[in-house]
């Protein structure tokens, strides 16, 4: 085998002299304080075997959908899922992506155009970052949640379509931006509003429905947004992710969003599953009602065990304590393991250096006794 390259050696060597070399985890049976199954879906029975039921009630016994959607890959269950997606989420069209990565680099990277601004949340996802890298629009980040700074760029850019960009809830911090502020910007100015709602289906939705629609719905902002992402793999804990927005869009994304058009589609089972995870959804508001009570439980205990200051400020089922040092969060972590939660430590460059942290996720299955041991310990490790 030929001799790896030095170069890519020495930032391999750089990564372990800062502690911060990736690896990949063995599955450990621990108390669930790190993946994003808020629902405990990807666990589910009755997800499973309504899924299963649901093949064999249609004769469907494929393994795989054999091409890209616009050659042999368009089964039709597809038509079926994104009908019901759409309605669930009031939203004229959805079209669904293989992952959340492939939906953000698809849409960042075919739709805005040369000549065009793109202002972006300085927090938001890679996926969000790399598509844009794709894209011949030009761009610039804002403050985080800061719209005073956003409509300075818009006003210093007022002869260009703009897209403004942003989460709905931020993945490592947790925390959420005021929608309705940054709904007013938009139309002031006439922007195209994103919002990335990964973290926010299953978690936060509409008071009437509980239904876990998302936070843009929670508020009923959606007629104000141009496109919202929706992620399957945190609260469906499935796989997958859907664009939602006008037939233009999806027609557009259909005919230029390459990381759609140049990939083989979903299985049948694949997207059996995000509809059977949907409908779960849509009669199940005790599951979502449950995942709020633990994330208030948590809330409380922090501030009872004078834990707030170092927490970054959430009421999402993402809950960040910030310590810093590669070496030092790590080691909390590992002291968890060994008390048998599994937390994990994020290191720089995931986060900037001094912003590392331990990131607690909530879950609906998660007991108010966990909740309140885990920040015990917490309170233990770091006071």
């Amino acid at each position: 085998m030929k001799k790896f390259p030095k170069n890519l050696s020495d930032k391999l060597e750089l990564r372990i002299a800062n502690n911060a070399l990736r690896q990949l985890p063995l599955s450990i049976d621990l108390v669930d304080f790190a993946s994003n199954d808020y629902l405990g879906l990807s666990n589910s029975d009755f997800v499973f075997d309504t899924t299963h039921q649901f093949l064999l009630d249609r004769n469907i016994k494929k393994n795989g959908a054999t091409g890209s959607r616009l050659l042999s890959g368009n089964h039709k269950l597809y038509t079926e899922t994104e009908d019901f997606i759409a309605k669930f989420h009031q939203s004229e069209t959805a079209l669904i992506f293989n992952s959340g990565y492939d939906a953000n680099v698809g849409f960042f990277s075919s739709v805005p155009q040369k000549g065009d601004l793109i202002l972006y949340d300085e927090l938001c996802h890679a996926s969000i970052r790399d598509g844009i890298k794709l894209s011949n629009a030009k761009a610039y980040k804002f403050q985080h949640n800061d719209f005073e700074d956003l409509e300075h760029l818009i006003l210093r850019n007022q002869d260009t379509i703009i897209y403004i960009v942003t989460e709905s809830v931020f993945s490592m911090d947790g925390d959420t931006p005021n929608l309705e502020e940054l709904v007013r910007v938009s139309d002031q100015y006439n922007c195209y509003l994103v919002i990335d709602e990964a973290h926010a289906l299953g978690v936060f939705g509409s008071p009437e429905t509980s239904g876990g629609e998302g936070l843009v719905q929670m508020l009923g902002l959606q007629d104000h947004v141009f496109a919202r992402i929706m992620t399957f793999g945190k609260g469906l804990g499935c796989h997958g992710a859907a664009v939602l927005g006008s037939p233009e869009l999806k027609a557009y994304l259909v005919n230029f969003a390459r990381s759609f058009i140049y990939t083989t589609g979903l299985s049948p089972h694949s997207v059996a599953t995000i509809l059977v995870a949907y409908q779960f959804l849509n009669g199940n508001p005790e599951a979502i009602q449950a995942l709020k009570n633990n994330i208030s439980h948590f809330n409380k205990m922090k501030n009872s065990l004078s834990l707030k200051p170092i927490f970054v400020r959430s009421k999402s089922a993402i809950q960040s304590a910030i310590i810093p040092g590669n070496e030092h969060v790590k080691s909390i972590a590992n002291q968890f393991q060994e008390k048998g939660f599994d937390v994990k430590a994020i290191l720089s460059p995931t986060v900037p250096e001094g912003q590392e942290r331990l990131r607690f996720c909530l879950h609906s299955f998660n007991s108010p006794e966990e909740i309140s041991e885990v920040l015990t310990l917490l309170s233990n490790f770091v006071f």
